[in-house]
């Protein structure tokens, strides 16, 4: 039986959706956005901060500014001075939450790099881990982006594009693994093969066997 599963997903796949599904067959803990707030009490930065950041940070003028930019925020340790760049304050500070509730029960932890994160920590061992991708058919993920979470049509697929590059320059510029690349998984889970629901079944059966 695995005692964590990490999900790292497209836009639109509903791999948060699935994720919290699997948590609550499982009875574990589910985290996703709420490492944001979470990371805010351990950072000393504001939630919104950290969420506009993870929205924009690996494109874009945003990330520039910040990669140059030092803040003096509460996240100070021996090794982790408060004058390190932005966007190594809000990775150390969420890396430093998601090895902290991986430690405290069983959980389901939805993107942040917390596969890598788990996997390169001597506190874990990788067999007690799940590393999950999940994808999906582009007409599904358009209409789940219209349907779920609002995106105009005519600004779905360019949406789309624009949240997976962002995805995939954070992940890459943090860790030493390629976004969506299927040597570092698991698992990769088409969701518009079964669904939803379908695929938080086959997830939970592949935890516990």
């Amino acid at each position: 039986m695995k005692k964590i599963i990490t999900i790292s997903r497209e836009y639109g796949s509903a791999g948060s959706a699935i994720g919290k599904i699997v948590a609550e067959k499982l009875g574990w803990k589910y985290y996703d956005k709420q490492l944001i707030d979470l990371a805010a009490d351990e950072s000393g930065l504001s939630p919104k901060f950290i969420e506009k950041s993870e929205q924009s940070l690996s494109s874009g003028w945003l990330y520039n500014m910040m990669l140059g930019s030092n803040y003096s925020s509460n996240y100070t340790t021996a090794t982790t001075p408060n004058t390190l760049p932005l966007v190594d304050q809000i990775y150390n500070a969420q890396r430093t939450i998601i090895l902290k509730v991986a430690k405290e029960s069983p959980c389901v932890i939805v993107g942040r790099c917390a596969d890598y994160i788990l996997h390169t920590s001597e506190e874990f061992a990788d067999s007690d881990i799940l590393k999950l991708f999940v994808y999906a058919n582009p007409d599904d993920r358009i209409k789940r982006a219209i349907e779920a979470y609002g995106i105009p049509e005519k600004d779905a697929k360019k949406t789309i594009t624009q949240v997976n590059k962002r995805r995939a320059n954070h992940y890459n510029t943090f860790t030493e693994w390629t976004w969506g690349a299927y040597e570092h998984y698991d698992l990769l889970i088409n969701s518009s093969y079964a669904g939803i629901d379908g695929t938080a079944d086959l997830i939970v059966n592949a935890a516990k066997a």
